[in-house]
C-alpha cells in the first residue's frame, strides 16, 4: 500500500498544491493521500492574519475535494492537534505506527526538498518515507533538484528520492496569494470553494460586500457550503432554472442566486439546524421537526436573506422548493422544478417529468408533486402538508 503524506501550512491551498498532489498520485501509483495541514512549522513563523486552526482545516478540506482522485484522499488534524512545532519525523513516526505495512512517501514543493537536509532528524525522516518532490519545468530547477538529490544520496545512501517535474503547477506562493487577496484579486490561483469560503470568512484582507455579490463569486461561495457530492446537482440546478426561465419568463439573475444557495445548509446536522433555527426565529412545524432534512429549506432561505441580502421573491422560492406550497410563484415554481429535474437526477420517470415541466409547467408540476407523494406513500414516509396543498392547488382540487 503506497500512501502519500502531503504536509505544509497551506495559507491557504491553493491550485498549485492540488496538481501537485494530482501529478504524484498519478506517476508513483499512491494508492491513499494525506493532506496534513501544519500547526506550528518549525521553519517559518506563521504570518499575522492567519486563520485559525479550525479554518484552516476546513480550507484544505475544501482543495482536496478539487481533487477528485479514485483513490482515498483523506485530510488528517494530527499536526494542528499536537501541541509544540510540527516536525515531520514525529507525524512520520506516528503513521508509521498505524499503518506499519504501507510504503510512506513524503510529498515536498521545490524550497522544501531543498532545504530537506537542514530539517529536524533528517536522517530519521528518510529512514520513515520515500521523497516524491516537484516543482516546474526548466534548467535551473532541474540542475537545483539533481544536485539536491546527489547530495542526499551521498549522505544518506538508503534514501529513496523521486523527483518529477509537474508542468501545470502553478508558479505562485501562498503569501502571493495572500496577497492577491488583499488586494480584491486571488480568484484564479484557489479551487473555488476555497475561494468562497476565503470570502465568506473575511480571511486574507477580503472585504466582499457579501448582499452585493456578483454571481462569479457567490457561485464559489455556494460551493463552500457544499459537499463534493452535491456540488453537480447544485450547478446543474442553476442551469435548469436558467432554461426554464426562458421557456416561461421569470428573473433569471434571481432564480440562479436561489439555485446556488438552495442547498447551502444541506450538510448541516440536526442539531446545527436546531440551532440555526432558533438564531434566525423560524418556528418549524411538527412535520419539520420530526424530519431534519426538510430544515435545510428553512434554514438556507434564513441564510440567503441575512447572509447575503436575497429579497423576499428568491428567498421564498428556497423556502419551498422542496415542499412547494398552495398558490405558488411563478419563481417558486420553476425553483421547485429545476431542484427535481436538473440533469444529474436520475430515477424512474425523471425524462418523462421533464417533458412535461417543458411543455407546460403547471402540468411538469403536478406530475413532480404527485410522484413525490406516491413516492413518500410507498416509503411510508411523513409527507408535509404543503406538498398536498400544492397538488390540490395545482390541480384546481382545493
Amino acid at each position: 500500500m503506497k500512501i502519500g503524506i502531503y504536509g505544509g501550512t497551506f495559507n491557504p491551498p491553493h491550485l498549485g498544491h492540488v496538481a501537485a498532489a494530482r501529478a504524484v498520485i498519478e506517476t508513483l501509483g499512491l494508492q491513499e493521500l494525506y493532506f496534513i495541514p501544519a500547526g506550528l512549522p518549525p521553519h517559518k513563523d506563521l504570518p499575522a492574519g492567519t486563520p485559525d486552526r479550525e479554518k484552516r482545516l476546513e480550507m484544505v478540506r475544501m482543495a482536496a475535494a478539487q481533487l477528485k482522485m479514485s483513490i482515498p484522499v483523506a485530510v488528517s488534524d494530527i499536526e494542528l492537534s499536537r501541541d509544540g512545532k510540527s516536525y515531520t519525523v514525529e507525524t512520520l513516526e506516528t503513521l508509521r505506527a498505524q499503518r506499519p505495512d504501507a510504503e510512506l512517501w513524503l510529498l515536498l514543493g521545490a524550497d522544501m526538498f531543498l532545504s530537506l537536509h537542514t530539517w529536524y532528524h533528517t536522517e530519521r525522516i528518510l529512514s520513515l518515507a520515500g521523497i516524491a518532490a516537484f516543482g516546474r519545468t526548466g534548467e535551473d530547477a532541474d540542475a537545483q533538484f539533481s544536485a539536491q538529490r546527489d547530495a542526499l544520496y551521498r549522505k544518506f545512501p538508503y534514501a529513496r528520492i523521486f523527483t518529477l517535474a509537474v508542468p501545470d503547477v502553478i508558479d505562485v506562493s501562498s503569501t502571493e496569494v495572500r496577497e492577491t487577496l488583499s488586494h480584491g484579486g486571488g480568484a484564479r490561483f484557489l479551487p473555488p470553494a476555497v475561494y468562497g469560503y476565503i470570502l465568506r470568512e473575511g480571511l486574507y484582507g477580503t472585504h466582499a460586500d457579501l448582499k452585493n455579490l456578483p454571481l462569479s463569486q457567490l457561485r464559489a461561495v455556494a460551493l463552500s457550503y457544499l459537499d463534493r457530492r452535491r456540488v453537480p446537482h447544485v450547478l446543474g440546478t442553476e442551469q435548469e432554472a436558467i432554461r426554464l426561465c426562458a421557456r416561461y419568463g421569470g428573473d433569471a439573475e434571481k432564480l440562479r442566486r436561489a439555485a446556488l444557495l438552495h442547498d447551502c445548509t444541506k450538510r448541516c446536522s440536526p442539531e446545527e439546524h436546531f440551532a440555526l433555527c432558533e438564531r434566525y426565529g423560524i418556528e418549524p412545524d411538527e412535520t419539520e421537526r420530526r424530519n431534519p432534512k426538510l430544515l435545510h429549506a428553512l434554514t438556507g432561505a434564513a441564510i440567503a436573506r441575512d447572509a447575503y441580502g436575497m429579497d423576499d421573491e428568491t428567498t421564498l422560492a428556497i423556502r419551498y422548493h422542496t415542499t412547494g406550497r398552495a398558490r405558488m410563484t411563478l419563481s417558486e415554481k420553476i425553483m421547485y422544478l429545476a431542484d427535481y429535474i436538473e440533469p444529474s437526477r436520475d430515477f424512474p420517470g425523471v425524462e418523462a417529468l421533464r417533458e412535461a415541466c417543458y411543455e407546460d409547467i403547471d402540468k411538469g408540476l403536478a406530475l413532480g408533486l404527485e410522484m413525490t407523494v406516491k413516492e413518500m406513500s410507498e416509503r411510508g414516509g411523513d409527507l408535509h402538508r404543503a406538498t398536498l396543498e400544492a397538488l390540490e392547488d395545482v390541480k384546481g382540487t382545493r
